[in-house]
């Protein structure tokens, strides 16, 4: 596969990972598969990253503002870099809170005998961690969620108002020229 079909896969794994994960955030240990599931494809995409390739690279997420001027103010790289960065820094963070909230009980790594009162519903069976139970990490993991959904509506209304082309090669919807 090459680089960019990789760069097309791993966006389009992430995207819908975080999207499952956010929509799911009711639902306890499904929620929670899910955020080990980003947890592992962010993972993946610093693999990448450390592999040279220059299209991979981190370096596609630090702003450069040479040559902004009002003439390209809206086109210029660094506003869609700044959007993934916005990205990729909230999601980082909203997946760490969520592994610190979870503390690898829903895959197991936790050495815990009993699920105890505060994690389980009538069945006794896990639920996830409540918000309360969370604390102030809850509140995190949720604000960093909020935040990473709001860079993402920016990041999609920003491709498709001024780089549709390429918004529509992301999204598999038409093939690179």
């Amino acid at each position: 596969m090459n680089i960019i079909k990789t760069l097309r896969a791993y966006h389009a794994a992430l995207a819908i990972g975080a999207l499952l994960a956010y929509l799911t955030g009711e639902f306890g240990l499904l929620h929670a598969w899910l955020g080990y599931g980003v947890a592992l494809i962010i993972i993946f995409r610093l693999l990448l990253a450390l592999g040279g390739a220059p299209q991979l690279g981190l370096s596609k997420f630090y702003p450069s503002f040479e040559g902004l001027n009002v003439q390209n103010a809206f086109t210029h790289p660094a506003i869609s870099k700044i959007l993934l960065f916005g990205i990729a820094l909230s999601i980082v963070f909203v997946t760490i809170t969520g592994i610190m909230i979870d503390q690898g009980k829903a895959i197991g790594l936790a050495n815990v005998d009993i699920v105890t009162p505060a994690l389980a519903d009538d069945d006794g069976e896990y639920e996830g961690e409540s918000e309360e139970e969370g604390g102030s990490i809850g509140e995190a993991h949720e604000l960093f969620a909020n935040i990473m959904l709001l860079f993402v509506g920016m990041h999609v209304t920003y491709l498709f108002l001024f780089k549709r082309p390429l918004a529509l090669y992301m999204l598999f919807i038409q093939k690179k020229k």
